[in-house]
């Protein structure tokens, strides 16, 4: 049985990763808890404990973990070693942006396609994908077998598309739309609310000027 996870614990796994595969690049072969922990601003007791949740190996006292080790531990353990199709729905400035956005790749997503309303974008290729009209999502979700869309249309709409994704097969929707959708317990959805987090950004800095 998977030993259990937090949420904040899994959101920090991503930064390990990417802080390994730098320390790959060059040339490191050992690192360690306290490292990693100085490295990205956590507790070093921390990391260890986020560590031992994804890995069987424990680190030795003196030479600490094989970098490419936590490297293949971390990948397997959030899935990044099998590619996941997915689709965005909403090809506006943040969807454009998705589609450009060739980082995804590292994470085992692969974009295959884009859809929207816009008839001047139908037909169009974004990084070499093309983009559908919305009436298609039905008959090429399926055929495509994609289990993942990332929605980023406008809120009057997300509930209507969200319901024609999951009618044609999506088990999980990353939702940028600032609404929250109705969906059943088979569905899973991450909702990423932009204004919420520039308005903890924002008070955060509020807070820091007047301490200053």
């Amino acid at each position: 049985m998977d030993k259990p996870i937090s949420v904040k614990q899994l959101a920090r796994l991503p930064i390990y990763l990417k802080y390994l595969k730098n320390l790959k690049d060059e040339g490191v072969i050992q690192t360690s808890a306290p490292q990693i922990a100085s490295a990205n601003g956590f507790n070093e007791e921390q990391v260890r404990k986020d560590l031992q949740i994804v890995t069987s190996n424990s680190g030795k006292p003196k030479t600490g973990r094989l970098v490419q080790d936590l490297i293949d531990d971390l990948e397997n353990y959030l899935g990044y070693r099998d590619s996941t199709s997915a689709v965005i729905v909403g090809v506006g400035h943040l969807g454009e942006a998705f589609m450009n956005f060739k980082g995804f790749e590292e994470f085992g997503l692969n974009i295959l396609a884009g859809f929207d309303i816009d008839t001047k974008k139908i037909g169009n290729q974004i990084n070499g994908k093309e983009i559908f009209p919305v009436e298609k999502i039905e008959n090429l979700i399926p055929r495509l077998n994609v289990h993942i869309a990332i929605l980023c249309t406008p809120t009057e709409v997300a509930q209507e598309v969200c319901d024609i994704l999951i009618k044609s097969g999506v088990k999980a929707i990353w939702n940028f739309a600032p609404t929250i959708l109705r969906v059943d317990e088979n569905v899973i959805v991450e909702n990423v609310n932009l204004a919420s987090s520039l308005a903890i950004l924002s008070h955060k800095l509020n807070a820091k000027l007047k301490e200053d």
